[in-house]
């Protein structure tokens, strides 16, 4: 039986994968590229708006779970939920959308650390610049957790149908595997 690196990569019908035209390809990276600005966008308002009226309230989180047991005492769930589920929510499009744009970010942990680069940098930003917001390490955690979440319901599948990448000549042209030889000790 051929190895599976000698065999070209086949969809699940058993027909060889082939990249999109180029065309296609362009189209679908330039609209994977207005839904990464239009979502930088978007986060840039909801993370990098000043809250002068929470300034007093405000404190940097340096310690990994510490705010989400915050989040998790307090008295109305609806609160734990929109700020936990809102941080996994903030990280979903880059996981779906970075393996788009960019395809040699693709693969779980390039995904994972360009998503906790960038918002360590947002959490920097927040934390230096803007009135009542803080540095919050949780908030990385989970941004990167929807990352996760994102990349493995749909940027893996979608970047590959993109970037699917072309047989490489000569691969499947290899020799036969070697044929079994029958065991002389056995009738």
């Amino acid at each position: 039986m051929a190895s599976a690196a000698s065999r070209p990569r086949t969809t699940e019908s058993g027909s060889e994968r082939r990249p999109l035209p180029l065309p296609v390809r362009l189209l679908a990276m330039l609209c994977a590229f207005t839904f990464m600005v239009a979502f930088a966008v978007v986060l840039a308002r909801l993370t990098l708006q000043p809250s002068p009226a929470s300034e007093a309230l405000t404190h940097s989180n340096l310690q990994p779970g510490s705010s989400l047991k915050a989040y998790l005492d307090q008295p109305e769930l609806r609160d734990a939920v929109k700020q936990i589920g809102g941080n996994i929510l903030l990280g979903i499009p880059f996981g779906v959308l970075v393996p788009v744009v960019a395809p040699r970010t693709r693969g779980i942990l390039r995904v994972l650390l360009l998503t906790a680069i960038v918002m360590l940098l947002v959490e920097f930003a927040q934390g230096a610049l803007v009135t009542g917001r803080a540095f919050d390490i949780d908030d990385v955690i989970l941004n990167t957790t929807g990352a996760l979440i994102g990349y493995l319901l749909l940027g893996r599948r979608l970047s590959r149908a993109v970037h699917a990448r072309r047989p490489r000549p000569g691969r499947a042209a290899e020799k036969p595997p070697a044929e079994k030889k029958p065991s002389a000790g056995k009738a």
